[in-house]
């Protein structure tokens, strides 16, 4: 079972940086996607990002395109978003998730963005 593990959290004015990590426990030899989504106030969880193993594919939402990247590290286990240029409509909660069998979540982490 993988676990994971979001830092990187807080409280910022609007069109500055946060980067968020994601901290992956689980056993040698499995290989999957992972990838970060966010659930603000009153709205469904979306999408943010997602990664390959190889890092070769990536998706973003087109509402962070051109101001977050995300990227992995499988030596270190981790998972990194750099959120550059934040909105207020970024404030959320975001959540590490890995694509792998079964999926996982991180408990997730708050992001606030004050306009």
């Amino acid at each position: 079972q993988v676990q994971l593990v979001e830092s990187g959290g807080g409280s910022v004015q609007a069109g500055e940086s946060l980067r968020l990590s994601c901290a992956v426990s689980d056993r040698p030899g499995r290989v999957y996607d992972l990838g970060w989504y966010r659930r603000a106030p009153g709205k469904e969880r979306e999408v943010v990002a997602i990664i390959s193993w190889t890092g070769d594919r990536i998706i973003y939402a087109d509402s962070v395109k051109g101001r977050f990247t995300v990227s992995r590290d499988n030596t270190k286990k981790t998972v990194t978003l750099q959120m550059n240029r934040l909105k207020a409509e970024d404030t959320a909660i975001y959540y590490c998730y890995a694509d792998a069998q079964p999926g996982a979540w991180g408990p997730g982490i708050q992001v606030t963005v004050s306009s």
